[in-house]
């Protein structure tokens, strides 16, 4: 499993989940639920590191995002 940062959002105009993935440009992925969503993310960031890879190009490491307390 791959452990880049996702964002996960309900589109109504695609009627699907979405998950979009940062720290890889234009890596998106969409499913009927949101795990169906996830799951389809982790194809999606392995293709595109595979195709990087192809193309002799960087693959970015996974930023670290803390998120804070609550207060």
């Amino acid at each position: 499993m791959y452990k880049y940062r996702m964002h996960l959002y309900w589109s109504e105009p695609d009627q699907a989940w979405i998950v979009e993935i940062p720290d890889l440009p234009g890596a998106m992925a969409d499913g009927e639920t949101p795990e169906a969503a996830f799951a389809m993310a982790q194809e999606v960031i392995a293709m595109w590191i595979e195709t990087a890879r192809e193309r002799g190009q960087a693959i970015p490491t996974p930023q670290d995002h803390d998120v804070p307390a609550s207060a």
